[in-house]
């Protein structure tokens, strides 16, 4: 329940009109949760189950700000059609849960770099990843460059840009007196949704209710 009241704090203090949550763990929400995650504002919401035990992301929007077009969802992400109702501008949004499991991130990745190469709008992409990088996306330790360097290609490909965050360096803390830190989680926007929102940026939180850092992508507009 913190972390319920956490979110729902956070929607009213930042104005927020969407919501991803990654690594959800289950595959349905009840009504009443849902409307607790967005203050009780008229949010519309999608999940999709996870994998076994890991996985599972969730994606709301507020229809007071967004009208829908269509849902679809891959076996890592969730995607929205939206348009803008304050100005009619018209993008998708993915929501994306990266596997942890080696075996399956070449699916991931190709997943990824198949779907966003058939999208014809402007769209934003963003979730838990879980591939790093760069080597300074790791705080100790070995660094493998294998998948980041099939991550980065991708991205290249389809001629992506990061917005960096700031903040802090890292995304993701793990167990113990002596964690680990890696940067996992990122927000990645096409060229012609970065020339819509050229002022965008991503803050991290502070939440302490998930070994997850929370982001706030802020297009820098009146609509948040």
């Amino acid at each position: 329940m913190a972390k319920h009241r956490y979110l729902a704090d956070l929607v009213k203090e930042e104005q927020i009109n969407f919501i991803a949550l990654s690594e959800t763990g289950r595959d349905s929400f009840p009504d009443n949760t849902l409307k607790t995650l967005c203050a009780g504002r008229d949010f519309l919401w999608h999940s999709l189950a996870p994998h076994g035990r890991s996985g599972g992301i969730l994606l709301g929007v507020d229809l007071l700000v967004f009208d829908i077009g269509a849902i679809a969802e891959g076996d890592f992400y969730v995607k929205f059609t939206l348009r803008c109702k304050s100005d009619g501008f018209k993008f998708a949004l993915y929501g994306v849960y990266g596997p942890a499991q080696h075996e399956h991130k070449q699916e991931f990745l190709a997943e990824m770099a198949n779907t966003c190469s058939r999208e014809t709008l402007p769209y934003v992409i963003g979730g838990d990843f879980n591939i790093m990088r760069h080597p300074q996306d790791k705080s100790s330790g070995v660094f493998d460059f294998k998948w980041p360097t099939l991550f980065n290609a991708v991205i290249e490909s389809l001629d992506l840009k990061e917005i960096v965050m700031s903040g802090r360096q890292y995304t993701w803390a793990g167990p113990g007196d002596d964690p680990l830190f890696e940067k996992r989680d990122r927000v990645l926007v096409s060229t012609n949704w970065e020339d819509k929102f050229p002022l965008s940026t991503v803050e991290s939180r502070d939440g302490n209710i998930s070994d997850h850092t929370p982001l706030i992508l802020n297009t820098g507009s009146s609509t948040h």
